[in-house]
């Protein structure tokens, strides 16, 4: 059954590894959202993340970390092929073919953020003291935010709320 409402999430990366610059210069600005390698993650991707549902880019491990843009998953959770191939730097000799461990979604990029919304004016707004990047010890490269909060940080980052 078809869910009804549209989702958010953030997905952290390190700008150094794959930034939201390099995702609009990508064929179709589009990515697989691969290697990730923690089960609750691993289950947001598999049973939750859905195509249509919009995604906070927030560059991690970055000086000053923050979001930077929006993106869209245009295709749900799906075995993560890297996970057989012993050449990758994400293979994973104990996952079965037959019973997948690790998933990925595709994402594309839709549009940079006109104003860059780093952590500290994240932890600074308290409409957003709720949201999981700014609660101490969240390190999880997948999150879910509340519409408000997605809201909320458009609007910060200068962006109309479409």
């Amino acid at each position: 059954m078809a869910r009804s409402k549209r989702r958010y999430w953030l997905f952290k990366s390190e700008p150094e590894a794959f930034s939201f610059d390099d995702l609009r210069a990508a064929k179709r600005r589009r990515t697989t959202w691969d290697g990730v390698r923690n089960y609750q993650a691993r289950n947001l991707l598999r049973d939750d993340v859905e195509r249509g549902d919009g995604v906070l880019y927030y560059h991690s491990r970055a000086n000053p970390p923050g979001v930077v843009g929006l993106a869209e998953v245009v295709k749900a959770g799906y075995p993560d092929p890297t996970q057989f191939d012993p050449q990758d730097a994400h293979h994973d000799p104990k996952s079965d073919p037959d019973d997948p461990r690790w998933f990925m979604v595709d994402i594309e990029a839709r549009r940079a953020l006109p104003s860059f919304v780093p952590l500290d004016e994240l932890k600074a707004n308290r409409k957003l003291a709720r949201m999981l990047v700014v609660q101490r010890g969240q390190r999880l490269s997948i999150q879910p935010v509340t519409e408000a909060e997605w809201h909320e940080v458009l609007r910060m980052g200068g962006a109309p709320a479409r």
